[in-house]
């Protein structure tokens, strides 16, 4: 049976699709066969971070009117075995997504032996947000460590709890996992981020994982190509522990503590 894990935040640009791309990387690694849909109808990004962008012929909103079928639709990563992509269309409106289409195409991938299904999720708490956490087993939550950021992630966990369709049919509420991105011990030190301490007394959800700032992300971007895929990047390495304890597994948290800089460093002005 399929799981179902959305990639969700309040605030635009936290870096979910990033995080999508990374994670379900990282899941079909390890030897899941897993999917990516982008629900960001009409800003689709997530195809130009995997490295598809061109192979896009059908999308997600084209399979939910049977304009086309799952075969036709899904791309093949080519970094990776297992690993597939389903576009978002970048011609429609959210409004082209239901409930009943989302859901036919959820069970169908699920069919197709899908191990886990991650959902990209827009911003905010409009159509395209709602339709990817609604039918969520899991979710991460995506924040930066800054007021406003951690603050909408608040009105997202309100959402998880009550407008989807584990909380409405009463099962068991869809687990919630914490995801710190864009983190800068030194700025932290220096007051000018919210330590993980303080996002944990907000928002009260398991840490499962902290993305230091780096420029490696958008170097992979620009690349096209999931940023899990930089070797011996700080960045590589804490979407691996990402996925590792996602799966279960114990792993430290690395990168949350300042490298002060040496006296080269110092000598000649750099940090």
């Amino acid at each position: 049976m399929s799981k179902i894990v959305v990639v969700t935040s309040g605030k635009g640009g936290v870096g979910k699709t990033t995080t999508s791309a990374s994670f379900a990387t990282g899941l079909a690694i390890k030897g899941f066969k897993t999917v990516v849909i982008d629900f960001d109808v009409g800003l689709r990004n997530l195809d130009l971070i995997m490295g598809c962008e061109r192979r896009v012929v059908y999308d997600f909103i084209n399979v939910i009117h049977g304009e086309a079928n799952l075969n036709q639709a899904l791309i093949k990563d080519k970094l990776c075995d297992n690993l597939y992509v389903l576009a978002a269309s970048q011609t429609r409106d959210k409004d082209a997504l239901t409930q009943d289409g989302v859901g036919r195409v959820l069970s169908d991938l699920g069919a197709m032996g899908f191990e886990y299904i991650v959902c990209d999720s827009p911003a905010g708490i409009e159509t395209g947000a709602m339709m990817a956490m609604h039918f969520a087993d899991e979710a991460l939550v995506v924040t930066n460590p800054e007021v406003s950021s951690v603050r909408d992630s608040d009105r997202i966990l309100g959402m998880l709890g009550s407008k989807t369709q584990r909380a409405i049919q009463g099962k068991d509420p869809i687990k919630e996992h914490l995801l710190v991105t864009r983190y800068n011990p030194l700025r932290v030190e220096e007051g000018q981020m919210l330590s993980l301490m303080d996002i944990h007394d907000i928002l009260r959800i398991d840490l499962i994982g902290v993305i230091p700032e780096s420029d490696v992300v958008l170097q992979a971007s620009n690349e096209g190509m999931p940023a899990i895929h930089k070797q011996g990047s700080d960045v590589s390495e804490s979407y691996k522990d990402v996925v590792d304890r996602f799966l279960g597994q114990e792993r430290p948290l690395r990168f949350t503590e300042p490298v002060k800089p040496g006296f080269l460093q110092r000598l000649f002005g750099g940090r």
